[in-house]
């Protein structure tokens, strides 16, 4: 059976921003305890005291975060150029056996139009495509048969060249995002390779945006 220190410690450890504010000081330890009281009760089977998890809290091991923080750090310096784009629209259909064939079209147009944004991610239900907003006329030409789940225009991307090391080091994507969803700002879709993210947000958010990432290279 689980003790109370390692269901505190699991179930604060689930909770990114819990642990991080934690480690600011910026989380008052016994209203914690009373949030997460009765998640702790529930796993243990048995009343506890606020007290006991207090010390459960109190006794938190920073090693961990700390050692990820000391990383990233490193990491963050070694960010490259960052690419914007800006008037860029969102499609999102439902898989079907004539899709990808209207895809093959599309990427033909390509051909003629090599400034333009174009990225596919196939899903297993559903395919998501980003272009740059000339383009689409030929997306209600082409894809005028096939079922649209989703489309949202006046877009920007964001494209981060990461350094080769970032397949070693675990919690990049969650630094880079977390710096958005503190600043409330909603990413619309995450495209990536492997040593490039993309990030997709509203044209009304790009400044933000790259300000927040520029602002990461001097952490």
């Amino acid at each position: 059976m689980k003790t109370i220190q390692e269901t505190v410690e699991s179930i604060i450890h689930k909770t990114p921003f819990i642990e991080e504010a934690m480690q600011e000081k910026l989380i008052n330890v016994s209203s914690l305890a009373r949030i997460i009281k009765p998640e702790v009760e529930q796993l243990l089977g048995k009343e506890v005291k606020d007290g006991a998890i207090m010390m459960a809290i109190n006794r938190l091991s920073p090693i961990k975060i700390l050692q990820v923080r000391k990383h990233i750090k490193s990491f963050s310096l070694k960010l490259s150029d960052f690419i914007v784009r800006s008037d860029l629209s969102d499609y999102t259909f439902k898989n079907s056996n004539t899709l990808y064939k209207q895809i093959s079209l599309l990427f033909g147009e390509l051909g003629k139009n090599r400034e333009s944004f174009f990225t596919v991610s196939q899903g297993i239900f559903e395919t998501n495509i980003v272009v740059s907003a000339n383009l689409q006329p030929k997306i209600d030409t082409y894809f005028s048969d096939e079922i649209l789940i989703h489309s949202m225009a006046k877009l920007a991307s964001i494209t981060i060249k990461l350094p080769k090391t970032n397949l070693e080091q675990s919690g990049i994507y969650y630094f880079i995002l977390k710096q958005l969803a503190w600043a409330n700002i909603p990413v619309q879709e995450i495209i990536s390779t492997t040593h490039e993210m993309t990030l997709v947000v509203r044209e009304d958010d790009i400044n933000k945006t790259f300000s927040i990432l520029i602002d990461m290279k001097k952490i």
